[in-house]
């Protein structure tokens, strides 16, 4: 039994191997936009899921499950005051660009499954039906390397999220919209390079950040 299958061996925050941990390295940002990651609970539970890194990176930001009967959906996903966009490439949706200057307080809601599984949630969800939905440019650079991609120009959850506060974050005061991207996008490079060394996909001189020397000691690439 290979020790990147052993559940016990993994952080419970980031579900790396405990070695590879990136929980020290997760930025506390506090974008204007507030996140809300809808995941479906089989995507939740995969080491591979970043929508939940990625929500761990945003303050205010609020992850629900969805499928999941012992854990049912607060009653409502967004506050009365903020204007819920839906990042989805559905008929109607409209660039997010359209939403750069946005006066008012943007709740940023994002379905975390596989194709089937998200485009299934905007009939799925109550109150979802009546969100704009909106998409980000295409060809934008991924880096996702841990999952076979069925759509071409796909992105991984945290990619995505992180481009949008690129674009709805703007220029601003503060933390602005260029610098919450590259630090969300900075730890998704080393989750997703660490994650790949530790397959035995890469040399330890081309991981970005480079690899923990806890980890270079045990080497939890062997076998158990």
């Amino acid at each position: 039994m290979s020790r990147r299958d052993n559940v016990e061996a993994r952080c419970n925050g980031c579900h790396l191997h405990a070695s590879l941990c990136i929980c020290p390295l997760i930025p506390r940002l506090r974008p204007r936009t507030r996140l809300t990651l809808l995941v479906h609970y089989r995507e939740a539970r995969k080491p591979t899921n970043t929508g939940q890194l990625a929500a761990r990176c945003l303050e205010r930001s609020r992850v629900c499950l969805v499928g999941d009967r012992e854990h049912p959906l607060p009653a409502a996903l967004w506050g009365g005051s903020e204007l819920p966009l839906l990042l989805y490439p559905d008929a109607d949706a409209v660039p997010l660009s359209n939403y750069a200057n946005c006066k008012e307080p943007v709740v940023l809601i994002v379905p975390d499954g596989n194709w089937r599984q998200a485009g299934k949630m905007r009939r799925r969800v109550p109150g979802l039906a009546g969100v704009q939905c909106v998409t980000l440019p295409e060809a934008l650079p991924t880096t996702y390397r841990l999952r076979a991609e069925p759509k071409s120009g796909g992105l991984a959850t945290l990619e995505a999220v992180a481009y949008a506060l690129r674009i709805l974050e703007g220029e601003g005061e503060g933390e602005n919209g260029e610098a919450i991207s590259s630090a969300m996008l900075g730890l998704f490079r080393v989750m997703v390079e660490r994650t790949l060394w530790l397959r035995g996909s890469l040399p330890s001189d081309q991981v970005f950040g480079g690899i923990p020397q806890a980890a270079l000691a045990k080497d939890p690439r062997g076998t158990i």
